[in-house]
C-alpha cells in the first residue's frame, strides 16, 4: 500500500499515517490491549508501512511502558523508522494526577532527565524529534523560553536531531519559531474541533508538520450527521472519514492515530487511500 509522505524536519521522510502508542498502556486510564496484541500492533504498522511512531516515556502505566513495547518490538529498528517522543511538565505517569505545583517536568534537569529516559528506554543514542509539551500547567506560569532552550542546548549536545512543540498556542508557536527551528507542532485538533486552523495555515507555510493528536476525538469519538453520510457515500467508517478530512485540509498534516486493535489499525492505514470529493469536504467542514 502505497502511502503519501513528507519530509518532517526537512530530513525525515515518514509516511502521512503513522501510530500512536498512549493506547498500548491505557494511560492515563482506559483499556489496553495485552502484551503480545501490543507488540503485534507494531510490528503490523511497520508491515503496512507506517515509519512515524509517537511516543514519550511517561506513557506507563502498572508496569507497561510504551517504549519498552517499541524497544521489544522493533529493536533493531528499520533504518527508515522515525520514533517522536515527548517532554514537558510530566516526568512520571503518574505526574499527571499530580497537583500542577507538583509537576516539576519543566525544570532543566527534569528536561534533562526525560530526554535521557527516552533514550535509554528506547536504547538509540539520538532521538529523531523531541516535543516540548506544554498547557500541562497554568499558562501564565509556564513560560515557553527556558524549556525550550534547554532543549536546544541538548540538541546542541547530539541527543535530539528536530524539535517540536505540542499542546501551544499560536502566539507560543510564534515565539518558538524565534527561539529555535520548529520541524512539527503537536496540537488537539480533528474535523469536530478546529480552533487551530490558523496554527496548521501557518505550518503549511513554513514546511513545518502539523500533527493532530485526537485525530479521531480521543476520549469522545467524533459523532455527526454529516460524517454518517459522507462515510456512507464511501462505504468507509465514521473514523476513516476523520482521518482522510484531515489528510485532505493541508498537506502537511501527519497523523498518529492510536488503536488496541489489529483491525483498527488496518482500517486506519487504510483511510489513506480515501480521497474526498469537493462536495465532501464542504459537508464536512460545515461549522
Amino acid at each position: 500500500m502505497t502511502m503519501e509522505r513528507w519530509a518532517l524536519g526537512g530530513d525525515l521522510d515518514v509516511a502521512r499515517i503513522g501510530y500512536g502508542t498512549m493506547k498500548l498502556t491505557g494511560w492515563p486510564r482506559g483499556d489496553r490491549p495485552d502484551r503480545e496484541t501490543a507488540l503485534a500492533l507494531l510490528r503490523r504498522a511497520v508491515e503496512l508501512g507506517v515509519n512515524h511512531i509517537d511516543t514519550s516515556h511517561y506513557y506507563a502505566r502498572d508496569g507497561v511502558a510504551a517504549n519498552e513495547l517499541i524497544r521489544e518490538a522493533l529493536h533493531p529498528y528499520p533504518d527508515d523508522l522515525v520514533i517522536v517522543t515527548k517532554v514537558g511538565a510530566l516526568v512520571e505517569g503518574g505526574d499527571v494526577a499530580r497537583p500542577a505545583a507538583e509537576k516539576t517536568g519543566l525544570t532543566p534537569d527534569n528536561l534533562r532527565r526525560g530526554v535521557e529516559a527516552n533514550l535509554r528506554s528506547l536504547d538509540v543514542d539520538r532521538l529523531d524529534v523531541v516535543n516540548l509539551r506544554l498547557g500541562d500547567l497554568d499558562r501564565t506560569q509556564t513560560p515557553l523560553a527556558p524549556p525550550l532552550e534547554t532543549l536546544l542546548a541538548l540538541q546542541e549536545e547530539g541527543l535530539i536531531r528536530h524539535l517540536g512543540v505540542s499542546n501551544v498556542t499560536a502566539d507560543e508557536f510564534a515565539q518558538a519559531r524565534e527561539i529555535a527551528p520548529i520541524a512539527c507542532v503537536q496540537n488537539l485538533y480533528n474535523v469536530a474541533q478546529r480552533d487551530d486552523d490558523a496554527i496548521v495555515d501557518a505550518c503549511a507555510d513554513a514546511g513545518i508538520a502539523y500533527v493532530p493528536f485526537f485525530p479521531v476525538g480521543g476520549f469522545r469519538p467524533i459523532t455527526a450527521d454529516r460524517l454518517d453520510a459522507v462515510a456512507a457515500r464511501h462505504g468507509a467508517t465514521v473514523p476513516q472519514v476523520a482521518l482522510a478530512w484531515l489528510l485532505a485540509r493541508s498537506p502537511n498534516t501527519l497523523l498518529i492515530p492510536g488503536t488496541g486493535s489489529l483491525d483498527h489499525l488496518e482500517e486506519n492505514v487504510a483511510a489513506g487511500q480515501l480521497s474526498l470529493s469537493a462536495q465532501d469536504m464542504a459537508e464536512l467542514s460545515e461549522e
